[in-house]
């Protein structure tokens, strides 16, 4: 089982990436919000959250991922998900995230997929 979850930002082309790394639990999802508030009051309307190295995710990891959502839609902004491991995505398409956020297999993908102003799938 993954331990410490890590975190690391960067912003790119109008869009904060950030990349995470170990379980998405509470604590995690704690860090990542805090990390995409303190950027959407700086005006970043596209957040990227690549889970490439996270293969477990709890319940309260996703709903903080939803609290995102939430903050995003009211400052017309979207959330990108990408990187995804199988069993995450598939847990992700259950929950029904992916109404709100939108998928890609890379981050590259993702930010031309900013840039281009794609919505929701």
């Amino acid at each position: 089982m993954q331990s410490e979850f890590l975190l690391r930002s960067r912003l790119e082309q109008n869009c904060l990436i950030v990349e995470t790394s170990g379980y998405l639990n509470n604590l995690g999802g704690e860090k990542i919000a805090d990390e995409c508030r303190r950027h959407i009051d700086n005006g970043v309307r596209h957040i990227i959250i690549d889970l490439k190295q996270t293969k477990m995710v709890n319940s309260i990891g996703i709903s903080i991922l939803i609290e995102i959502i939430e903050t995003l839609n009211e400052v017309k902004g979207q959330l990108f998900l990408t990187n995804l491991d199988q069993t995450i995505e598939k847990t992700f398409a259950i929950m029904g995230l992916f109404q709100y956020a939108v998928k890609h297999g890379s981050v590259e993908e993702a930010i031309a997929a900013a840039a281009s102003g794609e919505t929701r799938t």
